[in-house]
């Protein structure tokens, strides 16, 4: 049974040992960040701070490590995988009720004052306070279509916020779509504190014409509960611990940022939209939530991979249906490095792979393929097969003029955002088609004279994996 809200998942870590109370004083500038980055580093607990200075508890580090995403996805390592896809094949619609925990406490236009809640500071030259774990719901304004995904705002001042959206991601879409048809303002809102399969949901790359809500019901195996907003035409998620409804002002920009991003950089200041406030609700005894951002691995890049491998997989198995595994890992921020194993059908289909992935919304820099027995997720094997199944000038693709991914520090940050442009590097690390691979010691591997075809032969040593080590066992 799925969790109902955000507090049923945090019952389960405390449950398990995932989540401690740290009651003593906790500056919100940097120590909450310093404490939430030592935990990590060890995947360690997710942290409630409890005395951080304002009224609402702050919870942290509750998407910091895999363990913690395989509770969100009630799964094992084993099954995981196949239980987002399983999700994803299947669509629940969401239920709209009236009466909703969130409105349990209402603060409308003037009296709201965004300076009451436990928003941190992360990384020293961060330009402000920022909300890194917020949720924006979304809806486009030409199909009605509504949209969940994570964007970052900063506190400016009591009664402003700003924000970065991407203008290929889908709420900036939604947001130019409401710039060319004339309009001058664009509504919204800022969810915090969901069960985690909404968290989940929010990375998932599905097109644009995809009702998210749907998606999240169907990796919750049952509908989402939603209520209307009380100042926006829109629908939010009925269970969560705050929202924040706002309006965007296009007329009207302020200066955003610094902030330590998760490519492990800083992204300078620059102008960007306001958002005022126009309802701030929230549950009785509400829990605020951070999510540490940086250097990778950070919750951040946790929270986003399992979600990012599965909708990639799926989407390019629809091309490709011989892709066994696909890796997006941490270290390249979940987006720019992407690894697949394959099983090409024909000479060039790993190239022709390579080219669609670049051409995908992940918009990768590297895009390596490799063959089946190659574990995506080891490194040391992707750079096995790199080494000594590709030539360079063979296996090697370049292509320059692809739309640039999202805040690369490589690329002129002087570029307006929908005009910024890269290249990308594919390495064909399979090898060459019609090759026959066996493994030394392995009795039963086709012959060359047979098949006619080149020969690999692997010397790896035969039935490592099941041999008896009871010494090793017991360490």
């Amino acid at each position: 049974m799925a969790f109902q809200d955000f507090r049923e998942f945090l019952d389960e870590l405390r449950a398990q040992g995932e989540l401690i109370d740290v009651d003593r004083p906790v500056a919100l500038e940097l120590d909450v960040a310093k404490a939430m980055r030592k935990s990590a580093s060890v995947a360690g607990p997710a942290v409630v701070f409890t005395d951080n200075g304002t009224e609402f508890p702050l919870v942290g580090g509750v998407y910091n490590s895999r363990a913690k995403a395989l509770i969100a996805y009630e799964s094992d390592e084993a099954g995981v995988m196949q239980r987002i896809l399983d999700g994803l094949s299947r669509r629940i619609a969401p239920v709209v009720i009236t009466d909703a925990p969130v409105h349990e406490n209402v603060v409308l236009g003037d009296d709201i004052d965004l300076t009451t809640l436990p928003v941190p500071r992360y990384s020293p030259d961060d330009g402000g306070p920022y909300i890194t774990p917020g949720i924006v719901v979304s809806r486009d304004p030409l199909t009605g279509v509504p949209d969940l995904g994570h964007y970052r705002f900063e506190i400016i001042d009591a009664h402003t916020l700003s924000f970065m959206a991407q203008p290929f991601h889908r709420f900036g879409k939604n947001m130019a779509k409401a710039v060319a048809r004339g309009d001058k303002t664009f509504r919204a809102a800022l969810v915090i504190g969901v069960d985690p399969m909404l968290a989940y949901t929010g990375p998932i790359q599905v097109p644009d014409d995809t009702d998210d809500f749907e998606v999240a019901g169907g990796l919750r195996g049952s509908a989402v509960e939603l209520v209307k907003c009380r100042t926006i035409d829109l629908e939010v998620p009925a269970h969560a611990e705050f929202v924040i409804e706002f309006e965007v002002d296009f007329g009207t920009t302020v200066m955003e940022g610094p902030l330590g991003e998760y490519t492990g950089y800083y992204t300078p200041a620059s102008m960007k939209p306001i958002a005022r406030p126009t309802a701030l609700t929230h549950r009785n005894g509400a829990y605020f939530q951070a999510l540490l951002t940086g250097v990778p691995p950070t919750e951040n890049h946790t929270l986003k991979q399992l979600a990012f491998e599965a909708s990639f997989l799926q989407m390019m198995r629809l091309q490709f249906p011989t892709i066994e595994r696909v890796a997006i890992p941490q270290s390249g921020g979940v987006s720019f490095y992407v690894v697949i194993a394959m099983r090409p059908r024909y000479a060039g289909e790993a190239r022709a792979a390579i080219l669609a992935a670049m051409g995908t919304n992940v918009r990768p820099k590297t895009v390596i393929v490799v063959d089946p027995d190659i574990d995506v997720q080891d490194s040391e094997q992707v750079e096995w097969a790199v080494s000594f199944r590709s030539q360079p000038a063979r296996d090697v693709i370049l292509v320059d003029g692809l739309g640039a991914g999202p805040l690369d520090p490589s690329i002129d940050e002087s570029i307006p955002l929908d005009r910024r442009t890269g290249s990308a590097l594919g390495i064909d690390a399979t090898y060459p088609y019609g090759t026959v691979i066996k493994v030394a010691g392995d009795a039963c591997g086709p012959s060359v004279a047979e098949h006619g075809l080149e020969f690999v032969e692997v010397a790896d040593v035969p039935g490592w994996r099941d041999y008896d080590f009871p010494e090793l066992d017991d360490r």
